[in-house]
């Protein structure tokens, strides 16, 4: 662990987007919300902010994207198409960073995702504890609101200065590269990080009624509850908002759009979600999910159980970011699992 000034922090960022050898990617405030942008100045990056509107996924799987181009000729020519742009990424809370390592689980899968990856690989992760907790998140209660891994740097707020945790070469060699006035920390820094950490965790008011690893039972027990989902559901306007904001939602859809004059043209990949009516059809025009209920009831079981199979993951990470983005607010998931668990008692 390391100990910065703040004045120095200023300068480290100030330095990193000049040398401009790296795009440099920032928190910075979008009127009374939050979003990650490119910084043109160190003085923009907030670092106390509560939540971002988009998760920092958008780098690695944009929401809209090119795959590969191609030319009708007499072999079709085909070719890929991945724009690769090598960031530093400053001021990722906790829980973001878990959901990426849950991102990284899934396009690592059977089938490497190259698209992805690379875009990965290219990157560096600064992390930040948590200074202001949205109203919506319930990270404690998922065990997101801190974390020790998934970063290159994890950075904490003490005041006049901040502690730098280094989680990886890539995090100690930016450091090196660009500051010049870094501190060992003393035995009394590491042991105020620790206590801003705790005091992160008791700094949420929303949470379970029951231990997150119950989920995967809660959600087979409850799978066949259909007058609970159609309740909850009732006033659900299959928008795909709580879908499009999360952090650990990676549906796509493909597409190939040709040019005006059939000479050739391009596939493309887009974020889509399955709260959206279309998402389930078919070739045939079936729709497996047809009901809103059904696909209601088909997001939680991706967060709670599906996921959980797949790869040992809760995919939901506590950020509030669906509860905040819903017009007829019914996406809150500490209200829809604390009430299931009621019902299945």
């Amino acid at each position: 662990m390391k100990i910065i000034d703040k004045e120095d922090l200023d300068s480290f960022v100030a330095d990193m987007i000049e040398k401009g050898e790296k795009e440099v990617v920032g928190v910075q405030e979008k009127g009374h919300k939050y979003a990650f942008q490119e910084l043109k100045r160190a003085e923009d990056l907030r670092l106390d902010y509560d939540v971002t509107m988009l998760p920092p996924k958008k780098y690695f799987m944009p929401q809209r994207e090119d795959l590969l181009e191609y030319e009708k000729d007499e072999d079709l020519s085909l070719e890929g198409v991945n724009e690769v742009v090598p960031r530093i990424i400053i001021g990722i809370h906790p829980y973001d960073l878990i959901a990426i390592e849950q991102m990284d689980r899934v396009f690592s899968d059977t089938y490497e995702d190259e698209h992805y990856l690379k875009k990965r690989k290219e990157s560096v992760l600064i992390g930040v504890n948590m200074q202001e907790v949205s109203e919506w998140s319930f990270a404690a209660s998922m065990g997101t609101a801190t974390t020790d891994y998934g970063y290159d740097l994890m950075l904490t707020d003490l005041g006049d200065r901040y502690a730098i945790e280094i989680g990886s070469s890539k995090g100690s060699d930016l450091l090196e590269r660009y500051c010049v006035d870094l501190k060992e920390a003393k035995s009394e820094d590491i042991e105020s990080v620790e206590r801003e950490k705790e005091k992160i965790k008791e700094s949420f008011e929303k949470e379970f009624e029951f231990s997150p690893e119950s989920l995967p039972w809660l959600m087979e027990q409850g799978y066949e509850k259909k007058e609970f989902w159609e309740e909850h559901a009732e006033d659900c306007y299959s928008c795909g908002s709580c879908n499009l904001v999360c952090p650990t939602c990676y549906c796509f859809d493909v597409q190939d759009i040709s040019d005006l004059s059939l000479g050739g043209g391009k596939r493309t990949r887009k974020w889509d979600g399955c709260l959206l009516e279309s998402f389930a059809v078919v070739a045939s025009g079936e729709n497996f999910r047809e009901e809103r209920s059904e696909r209601y009831r088909h997001r939680y079981m991706r967060k709670g159980k599906y996921l959980y199979d797949m790869f040992g993951d809760i995919a939901c990470v506590g950020c509030g970011r669906c509860s905040s983005h819903c017009v007829p607010d019914i996406a809150d998931p500490t209200v829809v699992f604390n009430e299931l668990m009621e019902e299945v008692r």
